[in-house]
């Protein structure tokens, strides 16, 4: 066997070394660009003094996106990949050179790396072309829902100083299109104790907006004048230290980004992500699955691509890092640490949000939560995890054998959807009590008084 550590560089040319299956450097550091040509000199020089059908292996980093290319090439040559995690490369990197760091060192650490610990290296599976676009369209999404949520906490934030109370107004709405209109025309109280709660009420029934019809202004309205009284009376009349017309404009702007960026996600998510998700897996299985829908399916295709590769549960759980890190020594074992986070992030995003909800239907889910909170002593985040793993079992399982997911209670009974929720109700609802004593607050409050009465005894007079 022939093993190639590549150390990839974004700007500069490839380092490379090849190394046989007995460790040894069989050429200097060679210097590789991205190209076909390189790439094929690279293999034969490789193969220079190997037997005929002797395997070749690539090792390298995912630097960037560096790697793809690389491995597309390498897949169309029939030269496995081994895609390894930056971590062990530099923990191994350290063993061998713990003061300097080089890409010669990285190189050849790389190709080292298969043979110290080649049960914890996977090799690539280069998806296709549709499953890329599908994968990229999905972090796309991810990065215009985190720019829109952006700017709800900036509009939320400049609501707080200049209309204190407003979210008291429009309660759990502050997004809604009654509320996005009065920002849009009525974010000044001046103008809004001008007019009174009625010409505000007429205003938003003739205002050209779908919804008005149905949402009617008569309980916001009244709301509003009184809130800009208050408003007024902490900054007077005449407002002189937050210029209102200012913080207006602010706010419109704002706004406007905000309409703008929801419908780049909308049509993205109609137009591209749906689309080529429903082509990837057409029998739409997945979402027969409680916690996953369209937008968590689609990730799950688009970033598993071949769920047969996965050789049984524990390898795909320890992929999607959603698995507590150990430490063990002698007789004593760490509990309670940190998820790895190996794996790709929107898998454990939304693994989490699908857990979260999958706990609320499906009895056996609900089960390991119930488990987790009153019997394991976990908080709610802990014990969403653990379910979430659970459900990751099950997202494996109905990708690989494409079938419908069926409800059904810990004995295996199936049951329907409104028997699965009467069984969460009766036997796995978690009491308020046991949430209050195990949420963090209560952890943090615990922990402050075992460290004030260890400074109590630690001041006493002896």
């Amino acid at each position: 066997m022939r093993i190639i550590g590549l150390d990839l560089a974004l700007v500069t040319e490839h380092t490379a070394i090849v190394m046989d299956e007995r460790g040894l450097f069989l050429t200097p550091i060679l210097r590789v660009h991205t190209n076909a040509e390189d790439l094929d000199k690279l293999f034969a020089r490789a193969r220079e003094g190997a037997a005929p059908g002797e395997p070749l292996v690539v090792v390298m980093e995912p630097t960037g996106m560096a790697w793809f290319p690389v491995a597309a090439f390498c897949e169309r040559r029939a030269v496995t990949v081994y895609l390894v995690n930056s971590q062990q490369v530099a923990d191994l990197r350290r063993y061998y050179q713990k003061h300097a760091k080089s890409d010669r060192i990285d190189a050849r650490v790389l190709a080292k790396l298969f043979l110290i610990s080649p049960e914890k290296l996977h090799p690539l599976h280069v998806a296709s072309a549709r499953h890329l676009a599908c994968q990229r369209g999905c972090k796309e999404l991810d990065r215009l829902m985190t720019q829109c949520v952006a700017i709800q906490n900036r509009v939320q934030a400049i609501d707080g100083f200049a209309w204190p109370g407003l979210d008291q107004v429009f309660k759990k709405a502050l997004f809604s299109p009654h509320a996005r209109w009065f920002r849009d025309h009525w974010y000044q109280p001046q103008a809004v104790l001008a007019a009174g709660a009625a010409a505000l009420e007429h205003a938003w029934q003739t205002a050209p907006i779908e919804s008005t019809a149905s949402e009617s202004a008569k309980d916001w309205a009244v709301q509003l004048v009184a809130l800009a009284e208050r408003a007024l009376a902490l900054y007077g009349r005449e407002a002189q230290y937050l210029d209102y017309a200012a913080v207006h404009a602010e706010v419109q702007r704002e706004q406007a980004r905000l309409a703008e960026l929801e419908e780049q996600h909308h049509t993205l998510q109609l137009e591209t992500v749906r689309p080529l998700y429903r082509q990837l897996h057409p029998s739409r299985n997945l979402e027969t699955l409680y916690g996953v829908g369209q937008d968590g399916a689609a990730v799950y295709v688009s970033f598993i691509a071949d769920p047969q590769r996965f050789a049984d549960h524990s390898h795909f759980r320890s992929w999607s890092g959603l698995i507590p890190n150990s430490h063990q020594s002698g007789d004593h074992e760490a509990k309670g640490l940190h998820i790895t986070q190996a794996g790709p992030d929107l898998i454990k995003k939304f693994v989490y949000l699908g857990a979260e909800t999958a706990r609320q239907w499906d009895p056996q889910i609900a089960a390991i939560y119930y488990a987790q909170m009153v019997k394991g002593g976990k908080h709610h985040c802990q014990a969403v995890c653990a379910c979430g793993t659970h459900l990751l079992d099950r997202i494996l399982t109905i990708f690989q054998e494409d079938r419908p997911y069926v409800l059904r209670d810990v004995d295996g009974t199936a049951v329907t959807s409104e028997q699965a929720r009467e069984i969460i109700a009766a036997r796995y609802t978690v009491p308020k009590e046991v949430r209050e004593r195990n949420n963090q607050r209560a952890r943090r409050a615990r922990a402050e008084k075992r460290a004030e009465r260890k400074t109590q005894r630690e001041s006493r007079p002896t």
